[in-house]
This record gives C-alpha cells, structure tokens and sequence, in this order.
C-alpha cells in the first residue's frame, strides 16, 4: 500500500491512541500539546515514507517517533518546568528518560480514561462531542461539522473553548467517579454513535461505506463493555446495533464500491457469525430497568437481518413509533412510514410522508420517489432529481442517477 493511502488509515486508528496515552502523561489540560507532537509524528512519517519507504513496522515507528518528540520537547520547553514536570515526576522520577507505555494494555485504559474526560461536565454536550469526536475518533474537523449537522466554523469555536475550559479548570484525565459515571456516559454513547453513522453513511468521501470509522466505533464500544462500571444494558444495545449493521457490510456495496439498496442486497453475503454477536449483546441489553433508544434501534436493526415476512415489517413499525415517542428524529420519521409501507401498503405510507413536509430533506425525495413507483412516473422522477440535487454523497448521487437511467 503505497504511503499516501496508509497514513491516513493509521491515522484514523493510532491518533486517538497516541493522544490518549499522551494526554495521560501530560494531563487533560495540555491537550494541545498532544495533539501537536502526534501531528507533527504523522507529518514526519508522510516526509520520510515518500523518500525511503514504509518501514517494517509502521505503526512501532510512529510510536518511537512520537515519544522520541515527547523527550525533545521536555528538554528544551520550559513548560516542563513550571506544569508538565510535576505530573510526570509522579509517573517516574527521570522525564528526559521517559518511556512512554504504547502497551495495548495501556492505550486502551487511556482512551477509556480520555472518552470519560472530554465528557466532563464543565463542557456543555455540543462542545464534548466535538471534542471526542476529535481527539478520540480523529476526525477533521469539517467531518465533526457534517457529523452535527453544523459548519466548520461553529467547530472551531467549540473545540477551542473546550480546550480552554479544561486547561483553566486543570480537569485530569482519570475515571470519574461511580455517581457521575452514569450521566457522563450517555455523552460518551452519542459520540460513539456518531461515529457509527458518519462510517456507515459516509458524506465526507467518494465512499459509500467508511469501514475503518464503524469498526473504530465497535473497538471503543467493546471498551465500555468490558469494563465493570460501564458494561450496562444502554451499553450493550448500542453494540447490539453496530454489530447488526456492520453485518451486512459487505452486501451494502457491489464490487465497483456502488451503495446497494437493502431491497436489493445479496443476502448471502450478510455475515451470520456478526448477527449472533448482535443477538447476544441484544440478549444482554434487556437486563436493566431502563429502556432507550438504542434498544430500539438496536431490535430494528435486528429484524432487518430477518427474512421478509408481514410480521417482520409490522414489529419494525411498531418500534418505530415507539422510538418515535421516546425521541424525534427525522430520520427515524422517514424510515417508519418506508416500514408502514412494506408493512400496510403504500397508500397509507405516502399520507404519513407527505404530512412530514421535509422539502430540503434528500432522504425524504427518495422515500417519495420510492413510494410514487409503479403508480406515478413523473411524480417519481420529479423527487429523484430533487434528491440528486439535495445529496451531499457521492455515492448516493451514482445510485440516484442510477435509478433515473433505469425509468
């Protein structure tokens, strides 16, 4: 793989590990500091790879750049004087010697510790998100932008003033306690879920499917379930979900890289060994007294690794309006009435849709376009060009176009 394709996968799966383990040496309030010297390792790999070649190990080199970086700078900084020094001293005695721990052992609690941390009340949830989002998944941040449904420069400003708002307040990178894990934990959820998504329905490449972001997501996830005090039944759904999507990776996609419809999937690609972890962490979410969305979604997701039949499509919609009551999404909206569709016909599906008046929504165009077929043609083909306009996906505009070149 020449360099210009694998640094930015390792950067996608070491940059949050270099930081974290970084982050726990310095202290949250220099995570700047930690940023810059991963970034800096990154851009020294992307020069030295393109003149000598990708090393042996990659991923080892980048970790004895990165702490050969971390020794240079408390040598010549005088923040390791007067803030640094004092919190590594109490790692170990020598900082011009420090070895930094890259175990797996050790980047994991780090990165458990780092996703606890950036969830931290001080910082309002908006600002927590786009933090983790940063500092946890990696992403850039016109990606945290399109993930929030917000512009980069509103992102800007809130991972700014976060980073400000944990170096003034000193907030250290340690596990909170057992009566914050709770409510902490929910912010945590949505990031990871953001994560999820923005891998599963990719708007910021010419890929329909990001695996590298959706398995990054799993691995923090399967973090959270492995630990004690994090291994609940909210934590359970969500990886529930993630492991009924992520079974069907590779029938979502045809061998050009085209978006392939659910309807139209080859269903024997649908990995039946993900589908059973998804039933056991499913199994496993319905241990608690709570109930969220993620259950849900996580039960709709299931069914749709069923077989079709009437009773599947009517146990999906009623989910649906459940999940729709507990927390409205436009998303969820549209998906519903496709369920009612399939489950009662479509003349009561598009009386819901045209109720849901999303004209700006490309997600909404589909769905009439869809539910205007075989009985309306221009109707059809009206709302699809309008979804080829609205759609920011590569992807999904091949599939769009697509489907206009077939009527």
């Amino acid at each position: 793989m020449p360099s210009q394709e694998l640094i930015p996968n390792l950067f996608r799966t070491e940059y949050s590990k270099l930081v974290a383990v970084l982050c726990k040496v310095f202290g949250l309030s220099n995570i700047q500091l930690a940023e810059d010297i991963v970034s800096d390792t990154f851009l020294q790999a992307a020069e030295n790879w393109e003149q000598k070649g990708i090393p042996e190990n990659p991923v080892a080199w980048l970790y004895t750049v990165a702490k050969n970086k971390t020794r240079d700078f408390l040598r010549r900084e005088k923040l390791r004087r007067e803030k640094i020094e004092p919190n590594i001293k109490y790692e170990q005695e020598d900082s011009y010697s420090l070895e930094l721990d890259f175990s797996q052992q050790n980047i994991e609690d780090s990165q458990l510790r780092m996703l606890f941390a950036v969830a931290h009340p001080l910082l309002k949830k908006p600002a927590q998100i786009a933090l983790a989002l940063r500092v946890l998944c990696g992403f850039a941040n016109d990606e945290i932008a399109t993930a929030l449904l917000t512009n980069k420069e509103v992102v800007n400003k809130r991972l700014y003033r976060a980073k400000q708002c944990l170096r003034e307040h000193e907030v250290k990178i340690d596990f909170p306690p057992e009566k914050e894990i709770s409510a902490r934990l929910d912010t945590v959820l949505t990031t990871l879920y953001l994560l999820f998504n923005e891998g599963y329905h990719s708007l910021c490449n010419d890929k329909a499917l990001r695996k590298d972001l959706c398995l990054e997501a799993m691995r923090l996830t399967i973090l959270l379930v492995r630990n004690q005090a994090t291994n609940l039944p909210k934590v359970n759904a969500l990886l529930a979900l993630m492991c009924f999507h992520a079974s069907r990776f590779e029938a979502r996609q045809d061998k050009e890289g085209a978006l392939v419809l659910y309807e139209e999937q080859d269903r024997s690609l649908w990995d039946q060994a993900l589908i059973e972890k998804g039933e056991y962490y499913l199994n496993r979410s319905a241990g608690g007294k709570e109930v969220n969305r993620y259950h849900f979604e996580a039960a709709i997701a299931y069914w749709h690794t069923q077989e079709d039949s009437p009773a599947k499509w009517e146990s999906v919609l009623q989910l649906y309006n459940n999940l729709l009551q507990m927390q409205y999404s436009v998303v969820a909206a549209l998906n519903r009435t496709y369920a009612l569709a399939q489950a009662n016909g479509k003349k009561p599906a598009l009386e819901a849709a045209l109720k849901l008046d999303l004209d700006k929504s490309h997600l909404y165009h589909l769905l009439l376009a869809e539910l205007y077929k075989g009985s309306e043609l221009d109707k059809q083909k009206h709302h699809l060009k309008i979804a080829l306009d609205l759609s920011k996906s590569p992807a999904e505009k091949d599939l769009i176009r697509r489907k206009l070149e077939r009527l």
